[in-house]
């Protein structure tokens, strides 16, 4: 597959992520992330309002779903998302649950590997019960915790080679990286590169010019 660039839209309220999403849109992103911030805050109107705005664009509904995988994904494809998101530490009835309502409502499900003992084992799991992307995930929490008590904590670039290689569909890593991390993803096999919390909570003056030359760079990426 082509490299594609995601932005994580996690704020907390629908007129500042349709503000982000237009320039990211302009600058060249592929696809728009209702984050989960913005899906508490917002519930499936955030989803609505993207699609409005942005019809022939993907989205994903970062659900992080534990259970009820059915009604969330048919609420999310009616909202009009493309992609939702399920977690590997829900029971594996509520991830075929989810699959299988993708399948009848037209979307992808993308499998969260965040908080997995084995988050490579995690990542197979996911694939041998039907998701169609894999997401390697370092959780916040996690990383807060560990840097509170003065630990190293993972990055999701540790394993993601080995994630990879465990299994056939599309890979993103997400998880405390820098933008320059988050770029350099295809390098290890993970061509859905996603742009979060470092770059769009940082200065907006720029954003857009930005998120252009990110765009430029991650697009021209070659194996």
């Amino acid at each position: 597959m082509k490299t594609i660039v995601q932005i994580s839209l996690d704020f907390t309220s629908i007129p500042k992520a349709l503000e982000t999403a237009r320039l990211a849109v302009r600058a060249g992103v592929d696809w728009l992330e209702a984050g989960t911030p913005l899906i508490i805050s917002e519930g499936m109107n955030s989803i609505r309002a993207l699609r409005a705005e942005f019809p022939g664009v993907p989205i994903v509904a970062d659900l992080k779903a534990m259970d009820g995988g059915r009604l969330e994904a048919q609420l999310a494809a009616g909202a009009g998302a493309t992609h939702v998101v399920v977690m590997e530490r829900a029971h594996p009835e509520t991830i075929k649950a989810m699959v299988q309502a993708a399948k009848d409502f037209g979307v992808k499900v993308m499998g969260d590997n965040l908080a997995a003992g084995d988050r490579v084992a995690a990542a197979k799991r996911l694939e041998d019960l039907g998701c169609d992307f894999i997401i390697h995930h370092i959780g916040y929490d996690e990383r807060r915790g560990l840097a509170a008590m003065g630990e190293p904590y993972p990055s999701p670039l540790d394993q993601l080679r080995e994630v990879v290689a465990a299994v056939k569909v599309p890979v993103q890593a997400v998880g405390g990286l820098s933008v320059e991390q988050a770029i350099r993803t295809p390098e290890f096999g993970a061509r859905l590169v996603v742009l979060g919390a470092p770059l769009i909570h940082g200065e907006a003056s720029d954003l857009e010019d930005q998120l252009r030359l990110i765009c430029d760079r991650v697009h021209a990426w070659q194996h």
